[in-house]
């Protein structure tokens, strides 16, 4: 399973959703696209938004932080 999350160290549902992913024992990699300008990139184009954060779970795009819909994306990977 590959995760992705798109964030900035300022934004609040980023850390939640960061958090939550960690509490199922999910391992991801993060994108800090105050940083990362091509990370940024790959995320608009992902996603359409430039709002964060944007979580990629298999190439199931999230925006925001929405718990019901991480689970739905974790349980059919």
């Amino acid at each position: 399973m590959n995760v992705t999350v798109y964030s900035t160290p300022s934004c609040p549902w980023c850390t939640r959703a960061k958090d939550y992913l960690s509490y199922k024992e999910v391992k991801f990699k993060e994108i800090n696209v105050a940083e990362d300008r091509a990370g940024a990139m790959e995320m608009i184009r992902k996603s359409g938004q430039r709002g964060v954060p944007v979580i990629d779970i298999d190439g199931g795009i999230i925006v925001g932080f929405n718990q019901a819909e991480i689970d739905r994306l974790l349980t059919r990977s």
